[in-house]
């Protein structure tokens, strides 16, 4: 039987470099989150897409396609992306085997890097999965159902790191350059002059 994978999109960040809610810059004809939220509803390898999201969480709602994903609300954003999985973790499905955490910022990840890392966490024996991209880790992170208590209990951004480095991890190698995310007003302005010249 096919592992069920649960997909996790952080969307609750402050957005405190930005000043205005970083979810929703203009982002190719939609909004930053929004993209993100399309790409991955494209993916086959996920059961279910749950979004947490936190700071102007109504506003982000009215202007944001969801589509048939599960959206929460972290109303302890600040407290960093852990807060997010506890919020995201309750709202799992029971059968949740697996959860995958995307990054509502990372417009670069795409629903072939999802499948593939998806399908190799469900044919490997290790309980972590994350992208590899030209020697850098990154996300997205897959971390099995034996996990999500400790995912829970963790404190602060960074968390998921510190089980990665704490913990047997399955390497998915993608020939590609690294999906940066977004956290200035400069990556978002490099970022779309990148994307007009494609």
């Amino acid at each position: 039987m096919r592992k069920f994978i649960s997909g996790m999109i952080l969307g609750a960040g402050a957005s405190q470099r930005f000043g205005e809610p970083k979810q929703l810059l203009p982002f190719a004809g939609t909004t930053l989150l929004g993209w993100v939220v399309s790409q991955t509803q494209q993916a086959m390898g996920l059961d279910e897409l749950i979004v947490v999201l936190g700071r102007s969480a109504d506003e982000v709602r009215a202007r944001v396609d969801f589509g048939n994903a599960k959206v929460v609300e972290n109303r302890v954003y600040t407290e960093g992306c852990a807060s997010s999985y506890r919020a995201g973790i309750a709202a799992l499905d029971s059968h949740s085997d697996a959860m995958m955490i995307i990054l509502g910022d990372q417009p670069g990840i795409t629903p072939e890097i999802i499948d593939r890392l998806a399908d190799e966490w469900r044919r490997s024996d290790v309980p972590i999965a994350l992208g590899e991209y030209q020697g850098r880790r990154g996300h997205p992170m897959i971390f099995a159902r034996s996990f999500y208590d400790q995912l829970a209990e963790l404190h602060g951004d960074k968390a998921a790191w510190k089980l990665v480095d704490a913990n047997p991890v399955h390497e998915v190698h993608f020939d590609l350059s690294f999906p940066e995310d977004i956290n200035t007003r400069e990556d978002f302005e490099r970022m779309q002059r990148a994307g007009a010249k494609n």
